[in-house]
């Protein structure tokens, strides 16, 4: 029997990272290969055209599991009924804005969205901010849609931890398939930490694989912190791709369970474990069975490690701080 089309929605649907995201989740990478989908699309009034445009080249892909298509500049008709929400619009910061700005145009945007996911989408909608702030725009959308559980809104930092996983496949040119456990603690910034000192390749622990412990505590770190920097001088554009691919691991990882023995970077709501900030978006290790997401608990924790997991933390609270300060 034919399983029900899950409705998700992608906002910010007509830029670089929706329009790479659109038909990864129409082809079923994101809830896999035989669930029908129907993709809800919200972009800015002035971003309709294109919108448009974007529902005709999905029309003409012509998706068997897609089955149908919602393309509106309209919050409610666009949060209505979804299932699964991917939050890609945001407000980018451009030269010359201050921090406090940023965040203000972002507070006023996830508030709205916020509002119109609590009053409108399913029961039990999983949400996944991707637009930055990240961590806080998902702490702010929590604020304003509280009827949605506080384990149903998380971030994206799957990215960061595909780019940690690539660049040590690289390093020890081995499959990036084979190297597993590795962690981004925190915020999805420069702050990030990169932890590899559980991440295995096969049963042997990278650390020792690696055999060079000046790189994986400098150069590796920073290089997986700023790789969207190098990437954006590179393209003259942001990580689209990538990024759209890191959402589809994350939601399907989410929904479908994570494979035995291992576990992935998501930003969830911190209640406080591993002695980070309770109360904010931070990134764990995680696992997932049946829809649900377990933090990984018992992990060791060295003295390096434990000074970027603070640094982190402390960046998160004045985030929250700033992003509070906004709505008054």
């Amino acid at each position: 029997m034919a399983k029900e089309p899950v409705r998700v929605l992608v906002t910010g649907a007509a830029g670089q990272i929706g329009y790479a995201l659109v038909p990864m989740i129409a082809r079923g990478i994101m809830l896999g290969a035989d669930q029908p989908v129907i993709l809800h699309m919200l972009d800015i009034p002035p971003a309709a055209e294109a919108l448009n445009g974007v529902k005709m080249e999905l029309v003409d892909a012509a998706f068997p599991l897609l089955k149908g298509v919602v393309a509106t500049t309209d919050v409610v008709e666009a949060c209505t009924g979804v299932n699964v929400a991917v939050m890609v619009g945001g407000f980018p910061r451009k030269e010359g804005m201050e921090r406090k700005d940023v965040m203000s145009k972002n507070v006023s945007i996830y508030k709205s969205q916020a509002s119109a996911l609590e009053q409108h989408a399913a029961p039990n909608c999983k949400v996944l901010v991707v637009a930055n702030p990240a961590n806080t725009n998902a702490l702010i959308l929590k604020e304003f849609a509280p009827s949605i559980p506080a384990k149903n809104i998380t971030c994206l930092t799957r990215l960061d931890h595909n780019r940690a996983l690539g660049q040590i496949s690289e390093r020890l040119n081995v499959q990036v398939s084979d190297v597993k456990n590795v962690i981004i603690w925190g915020n999805h910034s420069s702050t990030q930490y990169p932890d590899v000192n559980h991440a295995t390749v096969g049963d042997k622990p990278v650390r020792e694989l690696v055999k060079d412990d000046e790189w994986l505590n400098g150069e590796f770190i920073t290089t997986v912190q700023q790789r969207g920097a190098a990437i954006i001088k590179a393209r003259k554009l942001s990580s689209a791709l990538s990024a759209a691919s890191a959402a589809c691991d994350h939601i399907r990882d989410w929904v479908l369970g994570t494979p035995e023995g291992t576990w992935v970077s998501m930003g969830v709501y911190s209640d406080g474990s591993y002695d980070a900030p309770a109360g904010v978006i931070y990134s764990f290790p995680v696992t997932c069975k049946n829809g649900e997401w377990t933090i990984v608990q018992g992990l060791a924790i060295d003295e390096f490690s434990r000074k970027k997991l603070e640094l982190t933390g402390a960046e998160l609270t004045e985030e929250k701080e700033l992003a509070y300060s906004c709505l008054s």
